[in-house]
């Protein structure tokens, strides 16, 4: 019988980031590294960011890719592993939120830049 993966769900689904926002990784064997926002993964609490966390697949060959062979692809890193990069300076800055005519918006705590 396979065994099954187990899905860590937190009670609490909510991200600070979202997909195409632009992130620095701050720990891990890619840190330092700065790329977008792929695709976000709230139940699990992970992201897919562009350029990071790279493995090796290898792909039987199929009717999409009849060679075959051992691809490269991005693999969800946990969330708390990456910050927002502040448009104004380019540095890590945490996130927060403010009501701007009567829309809730996401604000840079650096410079107090808006993000959405």
């Amino acid at each position: 019988m396979p065994r099954l993966k187990k899905i860590l769900e937190s009670h609490n689904n909510k991200l600070h980031v979202k997909k195409d926002d632009t992130v620095i990784v701050i720990t891990g064997k890619d840190k330092g590294k700065k790329g977008r926002v792929i695709a976000a993964y709230p139940r699990e609490n992970r992201v897919l960011v562009e350029g990071v966390n790279m493995v090796k697949k290898h792909q039987k060959p199929n009717a999409m890719n009849p060679q075959g062979g051992i691809l490269e692809q991005e693999a969800p890193i946990h969330a708390s592993n990456v910050m927002h990069v502040d448009p104004k300076s380019g540095k890590v800055t945490r996130i927060g939120y403010k009501v701007v005519n009567d829309k809730k918006v996401r604000v840079a705590k650096r410079s107090g830049e808006i993000i959405d």
